[in-house]
Protein backbone atom coordinates (compact mmCIF):
# COMPACT_ATOMS: atom_id res chain seq x y z
CA UNK A 1 0.00 0.00 0.00
CA UNK A 2 1.30 3.56 -1.28
CA UNK A 3 1.41 6.26 1.75
CA UNK A 4 1.98 9.76 1.20
CA UNK A 5 4.45 11.07 3.62
CA UNK A 6 2.70 14.48 4.36
CA UNK A 7 3.22 15.97 7.76
CA UNK A 8 -0.04 14.96 9.54
CA UNK A 9 -1.78 14.19 13.07
CA UNK A 10 -0.52 10.62 12.68
CA UNK A 11 2.95 11.94 13.16
CA UNK A 12 5.84 13.30 11.83
CA UNK A 13 7.75 11.95 8.14
CA UNK A 14 10.20 10.98 10.25
CA UNK A 15 7.90 8.44 12.34
CA UNK A 16 5.74 7.34 9.56
CA UNK A 17 9.41 6.19 7.85
CA UNK A 18 9.96 4.11 10.54
CA UNK A 19 6.96 2.81 11.39
CA UNK A 20 7.02 1.84 7.36
CA UNK A 21 10.51 0.26 7.61
CA UNK A 22 9.13 -1.98 10.18
CA UNK A 23 5.98 -2.89 8.47
CA UNK A 24 8.18 -4.01 5.57
CA UNK A 25 10.60 -5.93 7.49
CA UNK A 26 8.09 -7.79 10.29
CA UNK A 27 5.23 -9.13 8.39
CA UNK A 28 2.83 -11.75 10.35
CA UNK A 29 5.09 -11.72 12.91
CA UNK A 30 7.93 -13.25 10.71
CA UNK A 31 10.95 -11.07 9.97
CA UNK A 32 11.53 -11.29 6.28
CA UNK A 33 15.12 -11.39 4.79
CA UNK A 34 16.78 -9.05 2.27
CA UNK A 35 16.16 -10.13 -1.14
CA UNK A 36 19.55 -11.67 -2.07
CA UNK A 37 19.85 -14.17 0.98
CA UNK A 38 16.76 -15.79 -0.70
CA UNK A 39 18.65 -16.05 -3.85
CA UNK A 40 19.67 -20.17 -3.56
CA UNK A 41 17.57 -21.73 -6.21
CA UNK A 42 17.70 -25.34 -6.14
CA UNK A 43 19.25 -27.91 -8.60
CA UNK A 44 16.92 -30.71 -9.08
CA UNK A 45 18.08 -32.80 -5.69
CA UNK A 46 21.90 -32.14 -6.96
CA UNK A 47 23.61 -29.13 -4.53
CA UNK A 48 22.61 -26.39 -4.58
CA UNK A 49 23.93 -23.46 -5.92
CA UNK A 50 23.46 -19.85 -3.70
CA UNK A 51 24.42 -17.15 -6.16
CA UNK A 52 22.48 -13.62 -7.35
CA UNK A 53 19.97 -13.24 -9.71
CA UNK A 54 22.06 -11.81 -12.11
CA UNK A 55 23.97 -14.76 -12.40
CA UNK A 56 21.50 -17.01 -12.88
CA UNK A 57 19.54 -15.23 -15.70
CA UNK A 58 23.07 -14.12 -17.66
CA UNK A 59 21.30 -10.53 -17.49
CA UNK A 60 24.44 -9.16 -18.52
CA UNK A 61 26.85 -8.99 -21.63
CA UNK A 62 30.17 -10.32 -19.93
CA UNK A 63 29.21 -12.45 -16.75
CA UNK A 64 27.20 -15.13 -18.72
CA UNK A 65 30.21 -16.57 -19.98
CA UNK A 66 31.92 -16.89 -17.45
CA UNK A 67 29.16 -17.56 -14.57
CA UNK A 68 29.43 -21.17 -12.56
CA UNK A 69 33.07 -21.90 -13.79
CA UNK A 70 34.34 -25.30 -13.04
CA UNK A 71 37.08 -24.92 -10.27
CA UNK A 72 39.36 -27.80 -11.54
CA UNK A 73 38.11 -31.44 -13.00
CA UNK A 74 39.56 -33.63 -10.47
CA UNK A 75 37.07 -36.41 -11.59
CA UNK A 76 38.85 -39.70 -13.67
CA UNK A 77 36.63 -39.43 -16.45
CA UNK A 78 35.54 -36.10 -18.51
CA UNK A 79 32.78 -36.16 -20.53
CA UNK A 80 32.82 -33.46 -23.07
CA UNK A 81 29.14 -32.69 -24.43
CA UNK A 82 28.11 -30.14 -26.74
CA UNK A 83 25.09 -28.18 -26.02
CA UNK A 84 21.44 -28.04 -28.05
CA UNK A 85 19.70 -25.55 -30.19
CA UNK A 86 16.67 -26.72 -28.04
CA UNK A 87 16.44 -25.50 -24.73
CA UNK A 88 13.59 -25.22 -22.32
CA UNK A 89 12.26 -22.08 -21.23
CA UNK A 90 12.84 -22.46 -17.54
CA UNK A 91 15.65 -21.75 -16.05
CA UNK A 92 17.90 -24.10 -14.24
CA UNK A 93 20.35 -26.39 -14.04
CA UNK A 94 21.99 -26.81 -17.50
CA UNK A 95 21.50 -30.42 -17.73
CA UNK A 96 17.85 -29.87 -17.17
CA UNK A 97 17.80 -26.72 -20.16
CA UNK A 98 19.10 -28.37 -22.59
CA UNK A 99 16.55 -30.92 -24.09
CA UNK A 100 17.76 -31.72 -27.91
CA UNK A 101 18.44 -35.09 -29.19
CA UNK A 102 21.61 -35.75 -27.64
CA UNK A 103 20.32 -34.57 -23.90
CA UNK A 104 17.01 -36.61 -24.93
CA UNK A 105 19.07 -39.54 -25.63
CA UNK A 106 21.29 -39.11 -22.58
CA UNK A 107 17.83 -39.18 -20.37
CA UNK A 108 19.12 -36.99 -17.18
CA UNK A 109 15.69 -37.24 -15.61
CA UNK A 110 15.32 -41.23 -15.58
CA UNK A 111 19.07 -41.79 -14.34
CA UNK A 112 19.35 -43.58 -10.72
CA UNK A 113 20.87 -41.54 -8.50
CA UNK A 114 24.48 -42.42 -8.15
CA UNK A 115 24.08 -42.07 -12.40
CA UNK A 116 23.44 -38.84 -11.77
CA UNK A 117 25.55 -38.01 -9.13
CA UNK A 118 28.68 -39.60 -11.45
CA UNK A 119 27.47 -37.66 -14.32
CA UNK A 120 27.59 -34.45 -12.10
CA UNK A 121 31.62 -34.44 -11.46
CA UNK A 122 32.28 -36.29 -15.19
CA UNK A 123 30.49 -34.06 -17.22
CA UNK A 124 31.52 -30.72 -18.97
CA UNK A 125 29.13 -29.09 -21.58
CA UNK A 126 30.86 -26.04 -23.41
CA UNK A 127 28.39 -23.27 -23.96
CA UNK A 128 28.45 -20.61 -26.73
CA UNK A 129 26.87 -18.10 -24.10
CA UNK A 130 28.71 -19.77 -20.93
CA UNK A 131 31.49 -21.81 -21.32
CA UNK A 132 32.23 -24.43 -19.83
CA UNK A 133 29.99 -25.36 -17.61
CA UNK A 134 28.85 -28.50 -15.15
CA UNK A 135 25.46 -30.09 -15.55
CA UNK A 136 24.33 -28.49 -12.43
CA UNK A 137 25.72 -25.25 -13.19
CA UNK A 138 22.23 -22.68 -12.99
CA UNK A 139 21.78 -21.13 -17.00
CA UNK A 140 18.19 -19.59 -18.93
CA UNK A 141 17.57 -20.71 -22.37
CA UNK A 142 19.41 -18.34 -24.96
CA UNK A 143 19.95 -18.19 -28.56
CA UNK A 144 23.73 -17.31 -29.39
CA UNK A 145 26.50 -18.84 -32.23
CA UNK A 146 29.60 -19.77 -30.55
CA UNK A 147 32.31 -17.17 -31.29
CA UNK A 148 35.63 -19.58 -31.37
CA UNK A 149 38.44 -16.90 -30.83
CA UNK A 150 36.23 -15.31 -27.64
CA UNK A 151 35.56 -18.72 -25.94
CA UNK A 152 38.90 -20.62 -26.43
CA UNK A 153 40.72 -18.86 -23.67
CA UNK A 154 37.95 -18.78 -21.49
CA UNK A 155 37.41 -22.62 -22.40
CA UNK A 156 40.76 -23.12 -21.90
CA UNK A 157 41.39 -21.42 -18.08
CA UNK A 158 38.91 -24.61 -17.35
CA UNK A 159 39.92 -27.43 -19.39
CA UNK A 160 43.51 -27.05 -19.25
CA UNK A 161 43.89 -28.05 -15.52
CA UNK A 162 41.62 -30.77 -15.71
CA UNK A 163 43.12 -34.34 -14.12
CA UNK A 164 41.03 -36.76 -15.90
CA UNK A 165 42.44 -39.92 -16.76
CA UNK A 166 40.80 -40.39 -19.76
CA UNK A 167 38.42 -37.99 -22.02
CA UNK A 168 35.53 -39.20 -23.66
CA UNK A 169 34.64 -36.45 -26.48
CA UNK A 170 31.00 -36.25 -27.61
CA UNK A 171 31.00 -32.78 -28.87
CA UNK A 172 30.38 -31.73 -33.03
CA UNK A 173 33.66 -30.43 -34.66
CA UNK A 174 32.44 -26.97 -34.00
CA UNK A 175 32.69 -27.20 -30.33
CA UNK A 176 36.07 -29.47 -30.65
CA UNK A 177 37.51 -26.32 -32.31
CA UNK A 178 37.10 -24.41 -29.08
CA UNK A 179 39.23 -26.74 -26.83
CA UNK A 180 41.62 -29.76 -27.97
CA UNK A 181 42.09 -31.96 -25.48
CA UNK A 182 45.05 -34.16 -25.23
CA UNK A 183 44.56 -36.79 -27.91
CA UNK A 184 47.26 -39.58 -25.66
CA UNK A 185 44.05 -39.60 -23.74
CA UNK A 186 41.33 -38.66 -25.50
CA UNK A 187 38.44 -40.73 -27.56
CA UNK A 188 36.20 -39.71 -29.68
CA UNK A 189 32.62 -41.11 -29.97
CA UNK A 190 31.62 -40.87 -33.69
CA UNK A 191 28.60 -42.91 -34.99
CA UNK A 192 27.83 -44.78 -38.38
CA UNK A 193 25.57 -46.97 -40.24
CA UNK A 194 25.90 -49.59 -42.82
CA UNK A 195 24.24 -49.20 -45.90
CA UNK A 196 24.86 -52.66 -48.32
CA UNK A 197 28.12 -53.32 -46.41
CA UNK A 198 29.46 -49.43 -46.74
CA UNK A 199 29.89 -47.23 -44.11
CA UNK A 200 28.19 -44.15 -44.01
CA UNK A 201 28.72 -41.15 -41.45
CA UNK A 202 25.08 -40.23 -39.31
CA UNK A 203 24.55 -36.38 -38.61
CA UNK A 204 21.81 -35.63 -36.75
CA UNK A 205 20.47 -38.68 -35.30
CA UNK A 206 24.10 -39.24 -34.16
CA UNK A 207 23.37 -36.90 -31.77
CA UNK A 208 20.77 -39.03 -30.15
CA UNK A 209 23.36 -42.54 -30.11
CA UNK A 210 26.18 -39.85 -28.31
CA UNK A 211 23.24 -39.23 -25.26
CA UNK A 212 22.38 -43.23 -25.25
CA UNK A 213 26.62 -44.13 -25.09
CA UNK A 214 27.01 -41.02 -21.96
CA UNK A 215 23.95 -42.61 -20.37
CA UNK A 216 25.55 -46.31 -20.52
CA UNK A 217 28.47 -44.61 -19.08
CA UNK A 218 27.00 -43.31 -16.36
CA UNK A 219 24.36 -46.35 -15.38
CA UNK A 220 27.62 -48.69 -15.31
CA UNK A 221 29.29 -49.21 -11.99
CA UNK A 222 32.61 -49.40 -13.69
CA UNK A 223 34.76 -46.13 -14.18
CA UNK A 224 36.29 -46.69 -17.43
CA UNK A 225 40.08 -46.29 -17.24
CA UNK A 226 40.88 -46.16 -20.99
CA UNK A 227 39.67 -46.37 -24.24
CA UNK A 228 40.12 -50.32 -24.32
CA UNK A 229 38.67 -50.42 -20.96
CA UNK A 230 35.45 -48.16 -22.34
CA UNK A 231 34.89 -50.13 -25.65
CA UNK A 232 34.44 -53.61 -23.02
CA UNK A 233 31.91 -51.34 -20.98
CA UNK A 234 29.78 -50.41 -24.09
CA UNK A 235 30.05 -53.67 -26.06
CA UNK A 236 26.78 -55.08 -24.26
CA UNK A 237 24.59 -52.35 -25.38
CA UNK A 238 26.26 -51.34 -28.83
CA UNK A 239 28.40 -52.34 -31.69
CA UNK A 240 31.57 -51.05 -31.72
CA UNK A 241 34.73 -51.04 -33.58
CA UNK A 242 38.14 -49.31 -31.55
CA UNK A 243 40.28 -47.41 -33.67
CA UNK A 244 43.64 -46.60 -31.84
CA UNK A 245 45.13 -43.23 -32.21
CA UNK A 246 49.22 -41.51 -32.67
CA UNK A 247 50.44 -38.46 -31.69
CA UNK A 248 48.55 -36.33 -33.92
CA UNK A 249 45.25 -37.83 -33.39
CA UNK A 250 42.86 -39.27 -30.49
CA UNK A 251 41.46 -42.31 -30.15
CA UNK A 252 38.31 -43.19 -32.28
CA UNK A 253 35.38 -45.22 -31.09
CA UNK A 254 32.94 -45.48 -33.69
CA UNK A 255 29.08 -47.00 -32.87
CA UNK A 256 27.17 -48.39 -35.38
CA UNK A 257 23.51 -48.04 -35.48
Amino acid sequence: MCRSFGVGPEGTETQRRTASTRERVWRNGRKLEPLWLNAAIPCNGVNSIRTSVRKVTGATDNSGRVAAVLNGHTYPVLILLPPSEKKSPIAGPAITVYTGVLYQGLGWSTLPKAAQNRGAKAITIISAKYGAISPTTLIKAYKEKIDNNAMRPIVGTVLDKNKAELIIDCRSSTYQSVWRSPVEKTIEIKVFTKVGGVKKKITHMSKKTRGEVVRAILISKTTPKDPAHLAQILKPSFTCTLLKGDEANPWVLEVYV
